[in-house]
């Protein structure tokens, strides 16, 4: 059964991943590819939590952690840099 659950979770997260490129390609504005970005780290970090999850490693939960960060710290950086037009002040 947990094998059944970790792959629906599995494909689910590769099709998230696709669409979500496909937005990055297509949006029309910047703000629909800074969205597109922050959903592939999202689906990203729901990958190697899966796969963390599958082959029972503990070090793709701190991987995952650091995903987390540095995909909070990117999106904040480029949407600064949107608006203003530069990052630090």
């Amino acid at each position: 059964m947990m094998h059944a659950a970790l792959a629906i979770a599995l494909l689910s997260l590769v099709i998230g991943q696709i669409l979500s490129m496909v937005r990055l390609v297509i949006g029309p504005t910047p703000g629909d590819r800074i969205l597109a970005l922050d959903t592939m780290v999202i689906n990203a970090l729901g990958l190697v939590i899966v796969l963390g999850i599958h082959q029972g490693v503990r070090v793709y939960f701190e991987v995952a952690l650091l995903i987390a960060m540095l995909g909070f710290v990117s999106t904040v950086a480029l949407a600064r840099f949107i608006l203003r037009g530069d990052i630090i002040e």
